[in-house]
């Protein structure tokens, strides 16, 4: 099922393949997510900025080859974070004898990611910033108030609408 939200980003993404200088709009949509999958698994946040900064060099260098094949675009997003992930590990780790970072099952978590973000792009913008601000962000019911200058009942309004509103739609998906 083809939305206007994912016929917008194919629009997005041929414009890159044509002309790379419109990667920028990729990378502007994209960042937050792909920087908020990578700081929850990264060693420090040196370390979250290279790896972030690599997965979009990558993704603009292999932009022409890249083919949707029903997945978003985050997906290959997150795909090549999740490598260079994978890669820093092995480099930094050789023996001694920390754990990987969690990518098991990244293929699934990937795809679900994905699937989950092109969700929260079709809630009401107001809903999506709460969402954006409270799970991405991580910040409190009273930062978000006062960033949006609304009551924090209001801002868990906003919150309890949106939650119910993906979980319906994820439901309807994976019925």
């Amino acid at each position: 099922m083809s939305t206007p939200e994912s016929q917008h980003e194919q629009i997005l993404v041929a414009a890159a393949q044509a002309d790379p200088e419109r990667f920028l709009e990729l990378y502007d949509r994209h960042f937050h997510r792909v920087w908020a999958y990578v700081i929850h698994r990264a060693r420090n946040r040196e370390d979250a900025e290279d790896i972030t900064s690599e997965a979009f060099r990558r993704a603009l260098e292999n932009i022409a080859g890249y083919e949707s094949r029903g997945a978003p675009f985050l997906a290959w997003l997150l795909r090549i974070a999740a490598n260079l992930l994978a890669d820093r590990w092995q480099q930094t780790s050789k023996g001694s004898g920390d754990p990987p970072p969690e990518i098991a099952g990244l293929d699934e978590d990937v795809e679900l990611r994905g699937m989950l973000f092109q969700l929260v792009d079709r809630l009401p913008e107001t809903q999506r910033r709460v969402i954006e601000l409270r799970y991405v962000e991580q910040r409190s019911l009273s930062e978000i108030a006062v960033m949006l200058g609304k009551t924090e009942g209001a801002v868990k309004q906003l919150q309890r609408r949106a939650l119910e509103f993906l979980r319906e739609q994820w439901e309807a998906r994976h019925a």
